[in-house]
């Protein structure tokens, strides 16, 4: 009983001591944090005019083939993702118009370095993005659009495949998606600032490349289309595949799944006919689960 009183002190100066080493470690990881978002950096992305996403964004239900006058607002909401990252999100639901314009903000700052002001000519954006005609109902889509992003809030934590931390973005200092905003009625111009946190998204090569001319020619009311270019770009691998129950959260699609499925086989279609990809089918997995699989190479006649 002696040794146990006599050791008291000891555990309490351990215990105090190993207290004092994890605060010291959470003050530096909230240090390194706050200079991640406050300095400017200069990021190269080699090789693309618009069409550049982190895969971690692409592979979450960040941004869904929505249907008009479906969008939800979350808080803090813990978005469908991998089980290499967490994401959580708080803001309006994004739809893929919103990341089409997600992806020109990003490469009309390329000359800028991140965490600086990008002066953007509203025309010349939606030039980019919007094809047809420009006028009123483009002008104010365009306003509430960059609004949201303004106002969406993204945690962010990417694991190693051993579930530890690889790094977290928006833990102690907020991340938006656009991280300043104004606009200028007389010039009609935009000022907006990225986050120079982007720059930890797109480590590491952890990013796809969409071909954005072929995704301006996907049809109308074909989002779902858009979805799956964007989710097939985050890999290199010929042959992917995706259970269809984790498609259908992903994509924030509420129906029965055999209408998802017949939507996803148009959307598949879509991109045949564009070339975006050789082939894709759903069929049943080794577990006989229904699953999207897509050929990105040249598909044989036996559709391998």
């Amino acid at each position: 009983m002696a040794d146990n009183k006599d050791n008291a002190p000891r555990r309490k100066t351990l215990d105090e001591s190993l207290k004092a080493i994890k605060d010291r470690a959470e003050a530096g990881r909230q240090a390194a944090e706050q200079k991640a978002a406050e300095t400017p950096k200069q990021m190269f992305l080699p090789g693309f005019d618009i069409g550049a996403m982190p895969n971690h964004l692409n592979r979450s239900s960040l941004i869904a083939p929505i249907a008009r006058g479906k969008r939800k607002t979350h808080s803090q909401t813990v978005m469908v993702t991998r089980s290499d990252c967490v994401l959580e999100y708080s803001g309006q639901q994004l739809d893929e118009a919103d990341g089409d314009l997600i992806m020109a903000l990003i490469a009309f700052a390329r000359p800028y370095a991140l965490g600086t002001p990008v002066p953007l000519n509203r025309k010349e954006l939606l030039r980019k993005i919007k094809p047809g005609g420009i006028g009123k109902t483009q002008y104010e889509w365009l306003h509430s659009a960059i609004k949201r992003l303004r106002e969406g809030v993204i945690f962010l934590e990417a694991r190693k495949p051993d579930g530890s931390t690889r790094y977290k973005i928006g833990h102690m200092h907020s991340f938006s998606i656009v991280k300043e905003l104004d606009y200028n009625e007389e010039t009609e111009v935009y000022t907006y600032m990225m986050d120079p946190r982007w720059m930890q998204l797109f480590g590491n090569r952890e990013y796809g490349l969409i071909d954005f001319e072929k995704r301006l020619q996907i049809g109308r009311n074909q989002d779902m289309a858009k979805t799956l270019q964007r989710l097939v770009a985050t890999s290199s691998d010929t042959v992917q595949r995706y259970a269809l129950d984790w498609l259908k959260a992903k994509m924030d699609y509420t129906g029965r799944m055999r209408d998802f499925a017949d939507s996803v086989t148009r959307a598949v279609h879509e991109l045949e006919r564009l070339e975006i990809i050789a082939k894709g089918c759903i069929e049943d997995s080794s577990k006989g689960k229904p699953q999207l699989v897509l050929w990105l190479g040249v598909a044989s006649e036996n559709g391998i």
